[in-house]
């Protein structure tokens, strides 16, 4: 009787391995570590270099880095940043509309002003940080022909 395992997908041990060619050179793509990534990409820097600026204007992505020509016209960063940013200003002001509301009992519409004009600006601050968030971490992962060699 043989000592041979069954995993759960049907296969022994040994089929799991993927055969290796010896003697083949198989070049592995640099590292492109995801944290500097999102970080540069916060800062509205290139992912690649974080010197060059990712945008032109205020949400259009550059189809190269002006530095180090890293193109990024790959990214497909779509509703993800507005969603994040509808995700952060309403966490960060539903306890602060609360917290003033309780204490100072403001007129509704000095405090719907106030908060109208805090989310505005908060929206407008975060919106660009958090695309360029979101085109790092794709470059990084490699997602959406960022991995494709040039």
């Amino acid at each position: 009787m043989t000592d041979t395992h069954i995993t759960e997908r049907g296969m022994t041990p040994a089929q799991h391995e993927a055969p290796r060619p010896s003697g083949s050179s198989v070049e592995l793509p640099e590292d492109r570590p995801t944290k500097p990534a999102m970080l540069r990409g916060f800062r509205r820097r290139c992912p690649n270099c974080g010197e060059g600026h990712m945008f032109q204007g205020y949400l259009k992505v550059v189809d190269r880095c002006p530095v180090c020509r890293e193109e990024l016209h790959h990214h497909r960063a779509d509703d993800g940043p507005a969603y994040l940013t509808i995700l952060i200003v309403g966490h960060l002001l539903a306890p602060l509309i609360h917290v003033g509301f309780t204490r100072f009992r403001p007129e509704p519409l000095v405090m719907a002003t106030v908060f109208t004009v805090l989310a505005v600006a908060m929206s407008l601050y975060l919106l660009p940080r958090l695309k360029g968030l979101v085109v790092g971490i794709q470059w990084s992962r490699r997602m959406h022909g960022f991995g494709k060699a040039h």
